[in-house]
This record gives structure tokens, sequence and C-alpha cells, in this order.
């Protein structure tokens, strides 16, 4: 049988078809053209980096069960909208002529541009800056997991990687090998996962400790315990039942506010009467932590991470307000304007920011949004975004240099 029919393919649409890589051959074996060196963070499989156009794609190699498995929780995970790598492709049989050779799979899936490990920001200068935005989005990842009931088994900050979001950090999940799905997940689960995160997480700090000549008493062991205190906060948050008077139903307001400024949609609200008072039980049905995104994207089209549309939602309200005092008009409907919005301040930038290849475009508009906060603060009046920018730009030259 032929190397080309020696194995099966499973390939999304919208992707190319990979036949022109040796499949037949071991991971570790190839040299093809289309190889990429980027950085990898701890791995127990072979991956590499292939590249076709402008897209670059993660191959890894593992046990073809194990591919199988890790590839449908990615695609369920993926269809409940959680930060996951997207997966593209699934290859079986591939050593299905040689019965002594090891059963290996290997499974595709795209590389997220612009993304780092957190051995990067924990190493990098100014770590102090990002350690509260970290345990947020890792606690808030881990939430939305057990939400959708995914029970990870493999919790840890070596199987997720790191992108800037707005004014925080976004957790994206890139290893599902021992995850399971359940329709819900018990409470014994969960703490079963966050118990195996506390104990990953303090293993990863005693690890990166040794790798940097520093005694296991400098190593930042309680990192998981913080995380998994953050998680119960916001699990509590969304989940705990709040008992409240009739005359204090505002609070209802207050929760359902706390839940959306935490990035979280409400599927329903459930109120119950006690039996012995007039007291209410609030309990809150959380959806997907898509609230802002979802808000975006139906004004505009436009699909970005949460925080990143809370920033983004804020310029667009600044850009109908800063019209109605310049062009003492209203700029029409919230639909006109969004759109307006989009076509004549939002695009223009990003093109703009498309120019330099080190820049995510989107991540770039919200700091470029924060530091037209700034420095209108420093002036004491609005510059405008268009001042804004070409500061940013200079300030971000010089440092570079």
């Amino acid at each position: 049988m032929s190397q080309q029919t020696r194995y099966t393919m499973t390939i999304r649409s919208g992707h190319p078809d990979f036949l022109d890589l040796p499949w037949a051959l071991p991971l570790a074996t190839w040299d093809t053209e289309r190889l990429v060196e980027l950085p990898k963070g701890i791995s127990r499989h072979v991956v590499r980096y292939v590249r076709y156009d402008d897209t670059v794609y993660v191959v890894k190699e593992l046990p073809t069960r194990a591919a199988r498995r890790e590839y449908d929780i990615l695609r369920a995970l993926e269809r409940e909208e959680l930060l996951t790598v997207p997966p593209v492709g699934l290859i079986e049989n591939r050593n299905r002529d040689d019965e002594h050779a090891e059963d290996a799979a290997a499974l595709i899936t795209c590389y997220v541009p612009f993304s780092f490990s957190y051995r990067e920001l924990l190493e990098g200068a100014g770590f102090g800056a990002d350690r509260e935005p970290l345990l947020d989005a890792f606690a808030g990842l881990l939430a939305e997991l057990h939400i959708a009931g995914c029970f990870w088994g493999d919790c840890s900050l070596s199987n997720v990687l790191l992108r800037r979001d707005a004014d925080g950090l976004a957790t994206v999940m890139v290893d599902a090998e021992t995850a399971e799905l359940h329709r819900c997940l018990s409470d014994g689960r969960r703490h079963e996962d966050l118990a195996l995160m506390v104990e990953n997480v303090a293993g990863g700090m005693a690890d990166m400790a040794a790798a940097q000549g520093l005694s296991i008493d400098d190593a930042d062991l309680w990192l998981g315990e913080d995380i998994a205190e953050r998680y119960h906060y916001l699990w509590n948050e969304l989940f705990g039942v709040e008992s409240i008077r009739p005359e204090e139903r505002h609070k209802i307001d207050e929760r359902v506010r706390r839940i959306h400024d935490l990035g979280f949609d409400i599927e329903a609200l459930d109120l119950e009467r006690g039996h012995s008072d007039e007291r209410l039980m609030v309990k809150i049905r959380p959806g997907g932590r898509r609230f802002h995104a979802n808000r975006l994207a139906s004004l505009t089209g436009l699909e970005v991470s949460e925080r990143q549309a809370r920033r983004i939602l804020d310029d667009l309200y600044y850009y109908r307000a800063r019209r109605r005092t310049e062009m003492f008009e209203s700029p029409g409907s919230e639909n006109a304007a969004a759109l307006e919005w989009r076509t004549f301040a939002f695009e223009p930038m990003l093109a703009r920011l498309r120019e330099f290849p080190d820049i995510d475009p989107v991540q770039g508009y919200c700091d470029v949004l924060v530091h037209r906060y700034l420095r209108s603060e420093e002036a004491g009046y609005d510059i405008g975004t268009e001042a804004a920018f070409e500061d940013w730009l200079q300030r971000r030259e010089r440092q570079a240099s």
C-alpha cells in the first residue's frame, strides 16, 4: 500500500488537506519546508508546527484512541464557545501496514497567534502586574469548563496558553487528552479537579524555581491556592443561593450586574418563596462567559474576546457621545451608530495596526484606548484617538530602541 493511502484523515472544511505532509513517518523525523520553529511549552508528546500561507497549525503525535478522544472533546468545547485551541483535523491509522509499529495518530489544531506560555510570563520582567490577571483568567477558565460539565483531569498552567485580553489575560486550553464531558459535573469531581490543579501548579512553580537555581522556599508554591480561592469566589457568585426580603428586590438587579461584570450571560433567574416567611430565594443559572462579546457581535458583527469586547463597547459609546458634541446631532439608532463607528473609527485604525506584524491588531486597539484615557487625564481634556495613537506608537518605538 502506498504512503498516500496508509492513513485515514478527518479534516474540517476551510483548511488545507495536509496531504503533502509525510504522515507515515514519526513527527520527530519530519523534514519538510512547511515546518516552522516557534516557542513551545512542556509536552508529553512530540509537537511540530507547520505553515500554510499565513496560518500556522500545530501537529501533535499521540496514540489513536487518545487523539480521537481529544479531537472530539475539543470540538464539543468549541461548540460551547469556550477558550480552547480550535481542532482542525485527525490523522489515524498512520502505521497500519507495520504490525510492529507503535499505534500513532496525529491531532491538528490551529496555532493561537500572539499567545505565550505561563513560563514566558513568569520569567519576564514585570510579572507582578500580571499575577492578578493570570489568577483571574485561570480561575475563570476552570469555572467555565465545570459549568459546561467538563472534568479536565490534568488541570495545570502547562496546559494553557495566554493571550493579552484588553487590560487582563485570557487562558486558552490546549490539552484535553485527559478531559471528560458530563451532562452535569458533581461537586466531588469539581473539587477533585481543583485539588489536581493546586498540586500541578505547585509542581510547576517548584520546577521553575529549580531551573532558575532558586531554593524551594523561593518558589511561588501558593499560586494554585490563590487560583482556587478565586475560583470559589466566582462559583459562589454564580451559583450561591441568596435570601432576600420583598423590599430588597433591588439586590436581584445588583446580583445580575455583578455577574454581567464578570462577563457571564444569565440563562435563567429562579425565585422561590420561603415556606415560613415572605423571603425570596434567588438562584442564578449562568450561561457562557461572553456577555460583552455577544453584545458587541450583535451590534457590529465583530468577534473578539470578552474583555476586549468590554473595552471596545466603551469606545463605541465614546464615539456616539463625541459625535453628539461635535456634530450637534444624534448619530441615529444604536445599530446605525455601531455600523458608522466600525466603518469610520475601528476598521481604519485596525488597518494601520496591521502594518506592524508584532502587534495583535485588536489588542493594539484596546491598548490605544487605554492610552487615550491616560493621556487625556494628564492633559485635562480629551486628546482624541488620533493623537493618542501617534503618541502610543512613539512611546512604543522608544521602548523598543
